[in-house]
Parts: structure tokens; sequence; C-alpha cells
């Protein structure tokens, strides 16, 4: 089921490139980001900002100061009329971030936390017009209950899906039938970034 959702939300339309505003630059390297944007016809520059993993508890500053820095660090090396798209996505469990797992002893003891519980997905975007310096954000909250998964389940999936490089050690789109209970909220959202939130933030500059 959840593989069929990831799907259908990867290759729905998400509408046409707006109009008049230069190009658009995305300032990610997740290929999920851009999978979910592609109708856009975003240039990609991955960010140089250095994300620093210290603070542990959630804030709605944090994630969205995270998306800032990621799309300044790029819009400052743009001479010409763009917007300039950040991105970052937290995962949050009683309030304690979750961020992406230093090994895979992490990834298994993140996985053991959130196993039988619901946890918030967080994505920050921030988008930066070059040419007039304005900057405007938006988060989206989604929510992931997991089932009960046992220690043999977690390194199955740690094993088979290395998920190194995701928030929360799990990636939505590739968890194997019985490891998500129930999805509460915008689907994208918790794959990356929500299509929906980005139009809507995009059409704020029109």
């Amino acid at each position: 089921m959840f593989l069929k959702m990831t799907a259908d939300v990867l290759q729905k339309h998400n509408g046409k490139k707006e109009q008049g505003m230069g190009k658009m630059i995305l300032a990610s390297s997740s290929p999920r980001r851009a999978a979910i944007l592609k109708d856009y016809k975003l240039e990609i520059i991955p960010s140089p900002y250095v994300e620093n993993h210290t603070k542990t508890a959630f804030s709605y500053d944090y994630a969205e100061n995270l998306a800032y820095n990621k799309a300044k660090a790029v819009a400052d090396k743009i001479k010409e009329p763009a917007l300039v798209i950040g991105a970052d996505t937290v995962v949050v469990l009683n309030n304690e971030i979750l961020e992406k797992p230093e090994d895979e002893r992490d990834a298994f003891l993140m996985l053991k936390k959130l196993s039988g519980k619901t946890h918030k997905v967080v994505t920050s975007i921030v988008i930066i017009d070059t040419q007039t310096g304005i900057c405007r954000k938006n988060s989206t909250t989604s929510s992931v209950t997991f089932e009960n998964l046992t220690d043999e389940m977690i390194k199955s999936y740690i094993e088979n899906y290395k998920p190194l490089d995701k928030a929360g050690s799990y990636g939505i789109q590739e968890m194997p039938k019985g490891y998500i209970k129930s999805v509460e909220g915008d689907f994208e959202n918790i794959i990356g970034i929500s299509s929906k939130s980005f139009q809507k933030l995009l059409k704020s500059f029109e």
C-alpha cells in the first residue's frame, strides 16, 4: 500500500513552472526532492552548507533556519535573478530530533525508539529571491505510526535498505509491508518535500 502511494505521489503532475521570476534553483542533493518537484524543471545546485547536529530539542525555528542556511549558501553565489529553494526534513519523537544516523548501530537504536510509537515528520521550505533579497518560508507536519518492530525486522531493514542518509533512519517510500501502522498528513512531506506546500510558497512571489 505505502509503496503504491509513493509511486503515485512521485509520478503525479505538480503543475507548470511559474514564469517571470528568473530561473529556479533547488539547493539540495536529495534525489527524492528532485523527483517530487521534477515538473518545475529546477536547476540542481547542492548546498555547501554544513549542518550542525548538536541540537536535540525540536523547534520550527530550528528546522526553518536549517532550510534557510542551505538556500542562502547557494543564493550568495548566484549573480542573476533566481529563486533559490532550500528544504530540511526532521523526524521528531517526543520533541527530540532524530537526525541521520552515524552508523548502523545508531540506525538500529533510532528505529528501536520509533517502534510502536507515533512521531512527527516536519519539512521546512525556504525560498530566497536573489534579486530582491525577499525570503519566505513555511513548514509542513505529518505523523507516522510504526508497528511494533522486532529486532530482526529492524536489522533486516537496515541491511537491505541502508538508511544511513535519511533522518530518523528510514525512508517511508521504501518501508516493507508490516512496518508502518498509519500515516496522517501530507505523504510527500514525509518523503522530503510537499509539492502542495512548495506551490503555495512559490505563488507568494507572484
